[in-house]
């Protein structure tokens, strides 16, 4: 099942999507919410009435009027989550980033996930990314999955915390880095390098519809893995290019810390990290390490990112520069 947030005719509503089209699930049974966060809350309950909403679209498609995904905007699928974490889960873009530095891969990463807190109030979908002329500042796309929580959890297992795992979406974790580089040497973020943007989308998918791409954890690493491709593409152009299933922590073992000693909700996401050559960052660093006389590549207003991962759609965003030329990094003292 594939659910959506969109806005139709000035109304933001929840809907299952279905190839090009969208129902409206509370018109389809009136005892269920029409929005996303509600719909979370309901938990199980409320996810296998909307099951067996899809499965009756998918053998009749004409069982309901629908409308022309063409004919709406849609919304991040969860448009507020109740809050939003992103993880650091695959090796070779922490090692590759490590690698440009000239420093050592850090032992720690193979001992246990990590995650830091962003913004869940700047969340976006599909669309325009506007963003301050600070971002533009060396900035930067991230390709990665993410997951949306379905249930209530507290120090859950990794054994246990696929059970607790709603659907998945693609994230995009959108980093402004000279912001983020400077506020990071005072070893504290990162923040206002992060925290203008994290779109998700295009809808988030039930992990049932992913059966067919699972395969196993890596080794010594315990929950559910998929063979999903990513790629991410800036202007048309082949940007970035890997897979779900390169993650060394799974969402399960990532699950698993954030629920130690505190809750975790309906309605909460949590991104996998950047895959491998999955930004400009790393790219740009590997380029130079290979090539002195590399040019370095940054997203720049007008610039149109897309990224699609296997059975999880494509989601496409537009870069815009604010209009104004108040600048943070201005305001720095001098010494």
């Amino acid at each position: 099942m594939k659910l959506v947030t969109y806005t139709h005719q000035n109304a933001t509503q929840l809907g299952i999507y279905q190839d090009g089209t969208i129902y409206n699930l509370n018109a389809l049974n009136a005892g269920l919410p029409n929005n996303m966060r509600e719909f979370l809350q309901g938990g199980e309950a409320f996810i296998a009435s909307a099951k067996e909403i899809d499965a009756k679209l998918k053998a009749d498609p004409s069982f309901a009027v629908g409308i022309s995904e063409k004919e709406v905007s849609l919304e991040a699928p969860v448009p507020n989550p109740t809050s939003c974490r992103d993880g650091y889960a695959f090796r070779q873009h922490v090692a590759a980033a490590r690698r440009n530095r000239k420093v050592p891969m850090i032992e720690e990463f193979d001992q246990y996930p990590i995650f830091y807190f962003t913004n869940h109030n700047a969340i976006q979908g599909p669309g325009e990314i506007r963003c301050m002329p600070d971002h533009f500042q060396k900035l930067d796309f991230e390709l990665e999955a993410a997951i949306v929580v379905g249930k209530k959890g507290r120090n859950i297992t990794a054994a246990q915390a696929d059970e607790y795992i709603a659907g998945y979406m693609i994230m995009n974790d959108m980093s402004a880095r000279t912001l983020q580089m400077e506020e990071m040497l005072l070893n504290l973020g990162p923040a206002k390098g992060k925290d203008f943007s994290t779109v998700i989308g295009p809808w988030f998918v039930t992990p049932d519809e992913l059966e067919q791409y699972k395969i196993p954890a890596k080794p010594e690493h315990t929950g559910n893995n998929y063979n999903l491709n990513m790629k991410c593409w800036v202007n048309g152009v082949l940007v970035s290019e890997g897979n779900v299933g390169d993650m060394d922590w799974t969402f399960a073992e990532i699950l698993e810390r954030c629920a130690y000693g505190v809750d975790i909700l309906p309605g909460d996401v949590i991104g996998s990290g950047t895959v491998g050559t999955g930004c400009f960052l790393e790219l740009n660093g590997t380029g130079l390490l290979n090539d002195p006389t590399y040019k370095p590549q940054w997203l720049q207003d007008g610039d149109v990112v897309e990224m699609a991962i296997t059975g999880l759609g494509n989601l496409s965003n537009t870069i815009k520069k604010e209009d104004t030329s108040f600048s943070i990094l201005a305001l720095k003292k001098t010494v």
